[in-house]
């Protein structure tokens, strides 16, 4: 294999960036469109968002593999779950990774509905947990995945909150996966992973990564994610 130049670097990270950029701006459209509303199904928003997308980019809705809205209960159920139709105060969770498969990252945010104040403050402590990972991970150029993922249940738990993911990001062009048992652990940030996030990968591109921080709230069933790309934003 040729060795890779900081041409290819920066191609690489501007590739990456741009599938940010185009996810920040189809989850603008959807907030000021208001896609996201109570008596629809979450299977009608999935076709409204993906609407949106072809309209914007080009993307079209058969080249997406899984569906990207939870809604409710729905945001604690892990692989499949059911259609539902999305309530007046529930928490919708977009996740537009399946959109981004392109571009080899991933992109999540967390919509709260209604005026209930257990929901807004679950996503003021989702958003408090993110900012505090991604202030850990600038502070410390040789943070390991275990130690930044210590540091996340820490933040969690300071918030009265425990994370409903065994990990709490990935590296791009890693698919999500459900078990710990079932991936490399140099590619996710989870507890077992003790290399460095910032290092040069073995195929010899430089790594980046994905925070994805998913917060749940016991006593309510319903949870919050909020994910997107760590080193380069």
């Amino acid at each position: 294999m040729a060795t890779l130049d900081r041409m290819d670097m920066g191609l690489r990270a501007l590739h990456l960036l741009e599938g940010q950029r185009m996810a920040q701006r189809l989850y603008g459209e959807v907030i000021a469109t208001q896609v996201v509303k109570p008596g629809r199904s979450e299977e009608e928003v999935d076709n409204r968002i993906a609407l949106i997308a072809r309209e914007l980019f080009g993307i079209r809705s058969g080249l997406v593999g899984r569906r990207f809205v939870r809604s409710g209960p729905n945001t604690v159920v892990g692989g499949r779950w059911p259609e539902r139709v999305i309530g007046a105060q529930d928490l919708v969770v977009l996740d537009f990774e399946p959109l981004l498969a392109p571009y080899e990252t991933g992109f999540a945010r967390t919509v709260a509905l209604g005026d209930d104040p257990l929901g807004r403050r679950l996503l003021d402590d989702l958003a408090a947990v993110a900012a505090g990972a991604r202030a850990a991970f600038r502070a410390d150029d040789s943070l390991t995945g275990r130690e930044l993922h210590a540091r996340v249940r820490d933040l969690a738990a300071g918030t009265g909150r425990h994370t409903g993911s065994w990990h709490c990001g990935r590296l791009t062009g890693t698919a999500p996966v459900g078990h710990a048992e079932a991936v490399r652990p140099e590619v996710f940030i989870g507890p077992d992973n003790d290399l460095p996030l910032r290092r040069t990968l073995a195929e010899g591109w430089r790594a980046h990564w994905i925070l994805q921080v998913h917060l749940v709230d016991g006593c309510g069933g319903r949870s919050a994610v909020h994910a997107e790309l760590l080193d380069l934003a």
